[in-house]
């Protein structure tokens, strides 16, 4: 009697929370919806509809003696200070990696925006020399339930390449971390070599502290750079001089200037004339890592997989196992880690984020001992300073972070 007592109580336990769960989510569903205009959200309904109706009956404002220009400046004011407001949650989101809350997502306008994050903070022992092992792979086991609901469902779920995240594509969608195209393109290559980064792997802002998103902001802020809208080539010029006289106090120069739009043109992979703000974003970024982080640092930003294929790589190098590589393979190996989302990189066995295909004309096939010799260099380095495995693993660190996004641009244009 005391056990089916005791199993009436549980039921009567789960039948309150499930009422008390039932009222939430009706609680959530009168919600009035946030509002997206005017600032002063305690102004009465009946002062907007006389604003927004103001340039059809203009003769309302003659009636009450107020001329028709009064009530277009009103209206125009008021369109302004929704500007402002756009332009301020920007910034708020750029400053602080924060999106929208899912119940408040306007799935009808696209507004998906990624969910709030943490700036990392700088550790004590940040630039000290991290030892890794070559001959010792890390081969790191993916998750098994998905990152957003937690629960397992074995084939449907979609890793991720960087990090050991697995995801629902049907989750993801639901809570408007990805937009349809982006859901696609999950769908497509997530289980290919060629793989897909989750969006906490592919917003490398993300790797930026507090302090150094700070500085970037404010450079965007002085150069006048609205958030989250395109930039065209001359805009993208006028930012990096005014970047160079911060530096250094003086203009580009002319091989400058043709570097700079080369870097364009590798943000602009589609040849639209144009490069889209989170590109801008993540190629900024990335200037920022490679200007105020030391080398050690950005080797203690990579994931084991990203070590992993970075090994695959380096040995590749290394035919004659010698445990040195010249430097202008790796150079030369850099211009093929760019290649994303195609079907050669996808059959590709040997990877860094999104190596390109091995041909036979690349320094990690097995003719490369003739690439050491005859290939032309156009580096104008010293392509015949033999490199270790550390040393190959610090100069290649920021490409292989450059590689983490899912876009085709080149965030950071490897030299040539």
């Amino acid at each position: 009697m005391g056990v089916l007592m005791s199993k009436k109580q549980q039921v009567d336990k789960v039948q309150k929370c499930s009422a008390v769960v039932s009222a939430f989510k009706e609680g959530l569903k009168e919600r009035p919806p946030p509002a997206h205009g005017a600032q002063n959200t305690a102004e009465p309904e009946e002062n907007l509809t006389d604003c927004s109706a103001e340039p059809e009956s203009s003769g309302k404002g003659r009636e009450e003696g107020q001329p028709p220009e009064q009530g277009k400046k009103g209206s125009a004011s008021l369109e302004k200070e929704g500007d402002c407001k756009v332009n301020q949650e920007a910034w708020s989101r750029l400053r602080d990696g924060k999106g929208v809350e899912p119940e408040d997502l306007n799935k009808a306008a696209h507004q998906l925006t990624p969910p709030a994050f943490v700036r990392p903070k700088r550790e004590a022992n940040d630039d000290e020399p991290v030892e890794i092992v070559l001959d010792q792979r890390e081969q790191p086991v993916n998750e098994e339930m998905c990152e957003i609901c937690e629960v397992w469902t074995a084939d449907d779920l979609f890793p991720c390449r960087i990090c050991t995240r697995v995801f629902h594509d049907g989750c993801l969608q639901e809570m408007g971390y990805l937009r349809k195209d982006s859901l696609q393109q999950m769908r497509d290559t997530a289980h290919t070599s060629a793989g897909w980064s989750c969006y906490y792997c592919d917003n490398v802002n993300l790797l930026l502290t507090e302090e150094e998103m700070y500085s970037l902001t404010e450079t965007f802020k002085q150069c006048k750079i609205i958030p989250e809208s395109c930039l065209v080539s001359d805009e993208f010029l006028q930012y990096k001089h005014f970047v160079s006289k911060q530096l250094s106090e003086r203009d580009l120069a002319d091989d400058q200037e043709e570097e700079v739009l080369a870097q364009f043109s590798a943000l602009d992979p589609e040849q639209k004339g144009q490069i889209e703000w989170t590109d801008f974003l993540y190629h900024e970024s990335l200037g920022v890592l490679n200007k105020f982080r030391s080398k050690n640092s950005l080797v203690r930003l990579l994931t084991a997989k990203e070590r992993d294929r970075a090994r695959s790589v380096y040995l590749s190098l290394d035919q004659d196992s010698e445990g040195l590589v010249l430097s202008g393979e790796v150079w030369r190996s850099q211009q093929s880690w760019f290649q994303k989302h195609t079907k050669e990189a996808q059959s590709c066995n040997v990877s860094i984020s999104h190596v390109g295909p091995i041909s036979e004309s690349s320094p990690a096939s097995s003719g490369s001992n003739k690439s050491r010799e005859k290939s032309p260099i156009s580096s104008g380095k010293d392509d015949r300073r033999q490199m270790n495995w550390q040393e190959f693993l610090m100069e290649s660190a920021i490409y292989i972070l450059a590689a983490r996004p899912n876009s085709a641009a080149v965030h950071l244009r490897p030299p040539l």
